[in-house]
């Protein structure tokens, strides 16, 4: 399927496609960012929720046009040195991290705990649940597109042998790969991962051995409603923009990558980001009108030949 989008390489110079590839390796991230939490959640607790487009948007609030707003008063963000634009995004991408989470914690215990087991109401609960929070969103700050700023050394590109790279493109692939090489660090090499892989195998000889599964799986959902926070607070100053609706638009996106890569594998939606990343920007060089359709048809073929995904188990 991707081999068809490399045919007019024969013909076509390089550099345009060098340049649509480090873009895509970081839209790539991006989707990441925001599908790894939601994989977390549903591989470990086995909890689809829906309602991780909020918590995106509420890390893009938060992190990408609240704080840096705050900073920018204090000179740091639009005319800041490079010591002040790198906090500055430090600070940022913490706070959404931070609110993602908190909101997090609100979803989990006073909503999601009821219905655990039980898909259907997940489905039905998470939804509403998303929507509310959208509208909230537009009565908290304003229904129309607000302007995030870019800290002052994160602007522009990198000219590599006439291949373009954005500043902020090769940041998100940094904070991307370090955020999956943590994830796996904490899940495979750490005893709190050891316990909520346990937990997640047998509940109840966890609880025996003394451990509260219920407060560790509030620490989990919390863990990927924070990662859904920063990857809404990266995206949105990538996107220079924030709006209520940005959960909503890039949901699809994530449910794309979590279905390809195999629903609770982290490996897998990380591969998937990948492929939807480089699909999606190929796609919309060559058919633009195309784009969102091609990764669907990857998603169908995928799913043809693995009905779980590239890495999902059973």
């Amino acid at each position: 399927m991707l081999g068809i989008l490399f045919v007019p390489l024969v013909w076509i110079k390089l550099t345009p496609y060098l340049v649509l590839t480090t873009a895509g390796l970081a839209f790539g991230m991006f989707l990441f960012m925001v599908a790894s939490g939601m994989t977390i959640i549903f591989g470990l607790m086995d909890i689809l929720n829906l309602a991780h487009g909020a918590l995106f948007a509420i890390g893009a609030y938060l992190g990408g046009y609240q704080i840096l707003n705050l900073l920018n008063t204090l000179g740091w963000v639009e005319n800041g040195t490079a010591g002040q634009s790198m906090v500055s995004l430090l600070l940022a991408i913490s706070m959404g991290a931070v609110g993602g989470a908190l909101v997090g914690f609100i979803l989990e215990r006073l909503i999601l705990r009821r219905v655990y087991g039980d898909h259907l109401k997940q489905i039905m609960i998470t939804i509403g649940v998303l929507y509310v929070i959208t509208e909230l969103i537009k009565i908290l700050w304003k229904p129309t597109a607000e302007p995030v700023l870019v800290p002052l050394s994160l602007q522009g590109s990198y000219d590599v042998f006439d291949v373009i790279i954005g500043k902020f493109r090769l940041m998100a692939i940094i904070v991307g790969v370090a955020m999956f090489a943590g994830i796996q660090l904490v899940l495979n090499r750490t005893k709190l991962g050891l316990i909520i892989r346990a937990g997640v195998e047998n509940r109840e000889m966890v609880q025996v051995a003394g451990y509260n599964i219920g407060r560790i799986f509030t620490v989990v959902f919390m863990a990927g409603a924070a990662l859904a926070g920063i990857g809404g607070t990266m995206w949105c100053i990538f996107q220079q923009q924030v709006t209520p609706e940005i959960g909503l638009d890039n949901l699809i996106f994530a449910l794309i990558v979590v279905i390809i890569g195999g629903m609770g594998s982290v490996t897998g939606s990380f591969l998937g980001a990948i492929i939807v990343g480089l699909s999606f920007n190929y796609a919309a060089f060559l058919w633009p009108k195309l784009a969102l359709g091609i990764n669907i048809l990857i998603m169908a073929t995928i799913l043809l030949i693995r009905p779980r995904g590239l890495m999902g188990k059973e």
